[in-house]
């Protein structure tokens, strides 16, 4: 059940309840909204990864998460990293075209995080295709943060259904960071596990695999990172511990304690 937004905790600053009403909004199936610390308890992510995803999120990074089948488990994935954001970063659901244009005319680079809940057709809330699409990522082109998700389960397969699908400028899709796709299997108790399956990090050039699932519960890292150092990944952990060791894994805490100790 979802908390009502005048009572999730940090109600008081409306900079923390905004943000919160927002990753809320997202939630479309119910039940609790998923914070990093759930998800790496869930086997989603080992704790490496996972200080490595805090960290890139902390720098202020743009965002897109793929799985093929509904239900994978993009949209949790998406909101338990957006909420790693930092404290000054404001989260602005693409509400249409007004707020399309309104992105393009805005020079405060870095200062909102453009979200769209998902790339894909249909008369949805926040649901981008075609040329609001290509708006959308040249928001990130332009020097932007956008978030999203969209029914990929490869790269290969998010360029095709962008690029060639949509007419996306392929420097706009190298402008997003981070790009991460999931992978979900039915076990023989018929219950779904989720697990990142790749992570790709694009320098604005190219895109390159940073980790990738090895199996079961495991993830190997495939090259180093150019956007965070080994230091920066090291804090998140350490951030992320010190979250599961105090018992704070709801998104609301880990907000609050985002914003207490990434400033």
């Amino acid at each position: 059940m979802i908390v009502p937004a005048s009572s999730h905790q940090g109600g008081d600053d409306p900079r923390i309840a905004g943000h919160l009403r927002t990753l809320a909004d997202c939630n479309q199936r119910g039940g609790r909204l998923l914070s990093l610390v759930d998800l790496l308890e869930a086997g989603t992510v080992n704790l490496p990864l996972a200080g490595y995803l805090a960290a890139v999120m902390r720098r202020g990074s743009s965002l897109l998460v793929g799985a093929r089948p509904g239900g994978a488990g993009k949209t949790a994935v998406m909101v338990a990293l957006l909420n790693l954001l930092p404290p000054d970063v404001a989260l602005r659901p693409i509400e249409g075209p007004v707020t399309l244009r309104e992105g393009l005319a805005d020079t405060a680079f870095g200062q909102a995080c453009y979200l769209a809940h998902e790339i894909g057709q249909g008369w949805y809330y926040a649901y981008l295709w075609d040329d609001q699409a290509r708006a959308f990522f040249e928001l990130a082109g332009r020097g932007h943060l956008i978030a999203s998700n969209l029914h990929a389960d490869t790269l290969v397969e998010a360029q095709a259904q962008l690029c060639d699908e949509n007419g996306i400028v392929p420097d706009h899709l190298r402008a997003v960071t981070l790009k991460v796709f999931l992978r979900v299997t039915r076990g023989a108790d018929f219950k779904l596990q989720r697990w990142v399956n790749s992570v790709y990090e694009s320098d604005g050039e190219q895109d390159r695999l940073i980790w990738q699932l090895a199996g079961k519960g495991r993830f190997a890292r495939m090259n180093e990172s150019a956007v965070v150092s080994r230091a920066e990944e090291v804090a998140a952990r350490a951030f992320l511990e010190r979250r599961r060791a105090r018992g704070e894994r709801t998104i609301e805490q880990v907000r609050l304690a985002v914003c207490a100790e990434w400033v």
